[in-house]
């Protein structure tokens, strides 16, 4: 398989739009509040007898300090003891869900997410995960994907070790830039030390894959300042890299508001930026996976891609397309079976609903057919760049033309413009296309047109 991007500035510039990241179809915005804890019980259900591994994602929403650019739903508080509540009702949530859940289904993949989930003490997550393997059938053989997101300033070689024993086997640490003024007009200060021994230590502990998150488009940055950061995590050799657009929405998210508009670079100086790093990680012998992301050839990532069962889910790329996907914590989002649910977004709520024994969920959003079709069809592009006919209309009993007829219409210009090639077989998304795989989709998404404006820019 051709992994390889290629940069074409006009066709960014004329593709550049506002669309969706498609971690799910339809996307977070369909979900809605006449879905609740009766109807995901009915789709628990449904999933029990379909059978099957399951994914687990946990939202600890705790930091110690604000990231001006962060749009995550967190609580910042230097007080540890405001865990303690929290973690009382998720180890209850835990117990519910997984009471509901089939004890034989495996646990192949498990995910904690926030926030900072190295906020918690080692007793605090040693026993959210002691909690979790009772109700819940997790492997001991350390062959699952058992990942946490790090924030090397929470973290030292003792929290990795002690990581590792909890049967974490990958790590991501947050980094976004070393330049000291791009980090002190974000509000994030944290040395090369401090990142690389992180990385360092979880290596010697084994972990499996290692990754770092970057932003670009960043106040203060520019394509000098941001290559020496990448030149410097280059020579560490992380197994991926997650490198995200940032999305500059101060009026939707408070935080932001501490950003000096004036600071912002340029629309020019961010594309230079992509271009930049898109050379560079190619170069060093990463791929593109997709969205934001490379991986070295001999990552689970890269090899899924080329073997053809790479999936996409809430908590980005994965190589679980088998699993359904548990969500634990307040704001999390699961999908289990043909339904997507999303939990309460406040602590009080997220309390309220524990303590009278239901489960936290406050809307969601049941799967028709048209749905499930057009999910399979955004899936196979982002995670595949290429899609064949013939195994849609075997998969869904329909003819792909006739179904599709206005949308393979409106790919026409984008066949022009040397992004994809469609033909009576399927469609083919070529080097230039890749970097816009999200406005390729977007022509199969129906909600789209009422609610675009609600997402942040492709590039």
């Amino acid at each position: 398989m051709d992994q390889s991007i290629k940069f074409d500035l006009g066709l960014i510039n004329r593709y550049d739009k506002a669309g969706p990241r498609y971690t799910s179809y339809p996307t977070a915005l369909e979900l809605h509040e006449g879905f609740g804890d009766k109807e995901y019980r009915q789709h628990i259900a449904k999933s029990n007898a379909a059978g099957g591994p399951l994914s687990l994602y946990f939202h600890i929403p705790f930091c110690d300090t604000v990231c001006f650019y962060c749009a995550c739903n967190k609580i910042v508080t230097k007080n540890r003891k405001h865990a303690e509540p929290y973690l009382a009702n998720l180890c209850k949530e835990i117990a519910m869900q997984g009471d509901l859940f089939d004890s034989n289904r495996v646990v192949n993949q498990l995910h904690w997410g926030g926030g900072t989930p190295t906020f918690l003490s080692y007793e605090q997550m040693k026993t959210l995960m002691a909690v979790t393997r009772e109700h819940f059938h997790l492997r001991d053989d350390d062959k699952g994907e058992y990942s946490i997101e790090v924030d090397p300033r929470e973290t030292n070689d003792q929290t990795i070790k002690q990581l590792r024993e909890l049967g974490f086997n990958r790590v991501s640490l947050g980094l976004q830039d070393f330049d000291p003024a791009v980090q002190k007009a974000v509000n994030r200060l944290q040395s090369e030390e401090q990142t690389f021994s992180v990385l360092e230590a979880a290596r010697a502990e084994g972990f499996r894959s290692t990754n770092i998150d970057l932003i670009y488009g960043l106040p203060l940055q520019t394509m000098e300042s941001f290559a020496l950061t990448l030149d410097k995590i280059l020579a560490v050799s992380p197994d991926r890299f997650s490198i995200f657009n940032y999305a500059h929405m101060p009026t939707r998210f408070k935080t932001q508001r501490q950003i000096n508009d004036a600071d912002m670079p340029s629309p020019d100086v961010k594309l230079a930026i992509l271009q930049m790093v898109g050379q560079r990680l190619t170069d060093a012998g990463y791929v593109y996976i997709g969205m934001d992301h490379f991986a070295k050839p001999d990552d689970e990532l890269a090899v899924a891609q080329r073997e053809g069962h790479l999936y996409r889910n809430f908590q980005g790329y994965s190589t679980h397309s088998d699993c359904d996907l548990v969500g634990l914590g307040i704001t999390s989002i699961g999908r289990v079976g043909d339904a997507y649910i999303q939990n309460v977004k406040e602590l009080e709520e997220y309390d309220q609903l524990i303590s009278q024994g239901q489960l936290p969920v406050f809307k969601g959003v049941e799967l028709d057919d048209d749905d499930k079709l057009r999910r399979a069809v955004i899936t196979q592009l982002i995670c595949h760049f290429d899609l064949s006919f013939a195994a849609i209309e075997q998969q869904f009993a329909i003819h792909f033309a006739d179904y599709f007829a206005q949308e393979l219409e409106a790919l026409a210009p984008m066949q022009a413009d040397g992004l994809l090639v469609a033909s009576t077989e399927g469609i083919k998304v070529l080097s230039s296309g890749r970097l816009l795989i999200r406005n390729i989709c977007m022509v199969f998404d129906k909600y789209l047109a009422q609610k675009q404006q609600q997402f942040s820019k492709v590039i």
